[in-house]
């Protein structure tokens, strides 16, 4: 069921995500008010993550780059075992995200806040930091402006326009949003 929202906030939903590819979902993200992002390593990182998943891709339909022999299969395998050991140890020193139900586009994002937290001001600056994959344990962080808020009895939200971004950052998290939605709709065919 979706929330009745207020007339900004369903503003800020149809310029964050009218007419553009937008993905649903629960990742670990928060806000941080005032924060400040760093967009170069948002963009080597979605950069990265897309040639890992080129070459890592799952889809049954897709035509695959030939068949990796035994050793690199096993190779592969080991890498995915040292990530994932690496990412618990990075888990360990630092605090976790929470697992944040949002909605991202190109333009922006809608977060839901955690309860009892304090509404930012609309068109204050911060910054997004989220977790683009599970498997790896690092963080986006990303330059936002706040559009919109809203709460009810049972949650509240934000949302967080993308001021101007470089245009190779927009490129590449285009792309990421469009294997995001693509794993969905695979996800739900198989379901």
């Amino acid at each position: 069921m979706t929330p009745t929202w207020p007339a900004q906030a369903q503003m800020a939903e149809s310029g964050l995500f009218g007419d553009v590819l937008a993905c649903d979902g629960v990742l670990p993200a928060c806000f941080l008010p005032g924060g400040q992002a760093r967009t170069a390593q948002a963009e080597s990182m979605l950069l990265g993550l897309a040639q890992v998943e080129d070459l890592r891709s799952d889809e049954p339909g897709e035509e695959k780059r030939g068949e990796l022999p035994i050793l690199a299969q096993r190779l592969d395998a080991k890498l995915d075992l040292v990530l994932l050991l690496l990412g618990r140890l990075v888990r360990q020193g630092n605090p976790a995200l929470p697992a944040t139900p949002l909605r991202w586009s190109v333009r922006g994002l809608r977060l839901q806040l955690p309860a009892g937290t304090d509404l930012p001001a609309v068109d204050s600056a911060g910054a997004v930091r989220l977790q683009p994959v599970d498997w790896l344990p690092d963080d986006l962080e990303l330059p936002v402006i706040v559009s919109a808020t809203a709460q009810d009895a049972d949650a509240s939200w934000a949302w967080l326009r993308f001021p101007a971004l470089p245009q190779g950052l927009e490129d590449a998290m285009g792309r990421h949003l469009f294997r995001m939605h693509r794993r969905q709709v695979a996800d739900a065919r198989r379901r």
